[in-house]
């Protein structure tokens, strides 16, 4: 047991005398992050959409508040069913072609969910969405511990995170607008929603298939030395990770890591996805036009993406996760319990996007924490785990807001609640989650 305490400890010093350290970062960040950045917000894209078509598409199918949640939780059922088998074969085959595949496939079910007529074929087709989508975020997650060393990788993840927020401040104009289109070569404005925000996800996945590296050894668009410092960064990282962590993956089933962590991970989720799946029905019962409700619901995520970046650069600078995330947590409790007291479209908007600083400021930190907790031969399987119980917040957010509305006919319950379960991710951080994670900050910031 000292014996590999003392070899991680000596692993943990990173190279610090190669001469482009931060242009090797640099080149890489631009090769990979952009990409992967835009794939999340079509993703994020496609998920959560079903909000804004709720807005006209819910009286038509006839579904109710309850129902419609329960419907929109659905994906997050099937993403929880394939999330661990998907990740697994995502190592197995390969990044590229794995990420590739899953774009491809949840764009084409996106895509017939223009022909939902029922609840049933409602709730049928958000299911078979999220099992298409499984394996998408985690195996993110678990490409980027493959090109960047740790040291640099709660910003490189909070860049990718940033599509979260960032797809609902360019999706929800873009929404609002496309259901005026309503009419249009006699297709409804909820079906051209689906139709116009389907096919980029298909045309991208063909497009990753050809343009992503699996590993900094493959990249020919760095040189020989290059490659050889870059892979053995990350190895150097990963060897840490195993020597303080090496268990088998059947084991990681009853590990107390992802039982912890995927508990902060529901908790602190369940308030993203109340308000991408409510949020623009909360907006719309002010009265505003379709058109208005989008540029109105983008407002906080505006603030989410600030908040995102900043706090992914804290947390690298300061090399630390846990109390950065649960502060985060904190301000965005805080901000959804302002909502109660406020009732005018205004005050509601000042403590949503006052609660974004919080709910999407905490995403870099805790992926970061995440990614650092498994060994190599167990990440895939353990980030999956965790991500596959903790996405389940997907599910029982929009259904338990839809109850409490169904039951009050008001919405401020609802974000009292949303707040009341981020407050319990920090109490799960602060009482189970404290790794002592102390990274060395990169050279450029020392």
């Amino acid at each position: 047991m000292a014996d590999n305490v003392n070899k991680a400890q000596a692993l943990r010093q990173p190279t610090r005398d190669f001469p482009n350290e931060a242009s090797i970062i640099s080149r890489a960040t631009w090769r990979c992050v952009p990409l992967l950045f835009i794939s999340y917000i079509i993703c994020y894209v496609d998920r959560v959409n079903v909000g804004f078509a709720a807005i006209t598409a819910n009286k038509e199918i006839g579904l109710s508040p309850a129902t419609y949640g329960l419907g929109a939780g659905l994906l997050f059922v099937g993403y929880f069913v394939f999330e661990v088998p998907s990740n697994i074969m995502l190592e197995r085959v390969g990044a590229r072609f794995w990420i590739g595949r899953i774009m491809i496939t949840w764009g084409l079910i996106s895509l017939g969910m223009v022909f939902v007529k029922r609840p049933w074929s409602f709730y049928t087709m958000r299911f078979l969405l999220g099992a298409a989508e499984a394996g998408f975020f985690p195996g993110i997650i678990l490409y980027l511990t493959y090109w960047f060393p740790r040291r640099y990788r709660a910003r490189n993840i909070g860049l990718f995170a940033l599509g979260i927020p960032m797809s609902s401040l360019v999706g929800a104009p873009f929404s609002g607008l496309i259901l005026g289109m309503n009419g249009v070569l006699g297709i409804k404005g909820w079906q051209w929603l689906y139709i116009l925000e389907s096919l980029p996800a298909i045309l991208l996945g063909f497009f990753v298939l050809f343009f992503l590296t699996d590993a900094p050894r493959q990249a020919h668009w760095l040189s020989p030395e290059q490659r050889a410092w870059l892979q053995a960064e990350v190895d150097r990282d990963r060897a840490v990770t195993a020597a303080d962590h090496g268990k088998t993956t059947w084991r990681l089933l009853a590990d107390r890591r992802v039982l912890v962590y995927s508990a902060a991970f529901f908790c602190t989720g369940i308030p993203s996805y109340g308000l991408g799946l409510w949020l623009p029905q909360m907006v719309k019962s002010f009265g505003l036009t379709n058109a208005q409700t989008g540029f109105v619901t983008a407002i906080p995520f505006a603030f989410g993406c600030l908040a995102l970046v900043l706090w992914a650069f804290v947390s690298d600078w300061m090399g630390e996760r846990v109390w950065t995330a649960i502060a985060a947590s904190l301000v965005a409790a805080a901000g959804l319990a302002l909502c109660v007291v406020t009732t005018s479209l205004a005050g509601r908007m000042a403590a949503v996007s006052f609660a974004a600083l919080g709910i999407w400021g905490l995403k870099s930190p805790f992926l970061a924490m995440l990614s650092e907790a498994f060994s190599e031969t167990t990440a895939a399987a353990g980030i999956a785990m965790v991500s596959s119980l903790g996405n389940l917040s997907g599910w029982a957010a929009p259904y338990m807001v839809g109850l409490i509305k169904s039951a009050t006919g008001s919405y401020s319950l609802g974000l009292l609640a949303l707040g009341a379960f981020i407050a319990l991710g920090a109490v799960i951080m602060m009482i189970w989650i404290r790794p002592q994670l102390r990274i060395p900050a990169p050279a450029a910031l020392t």
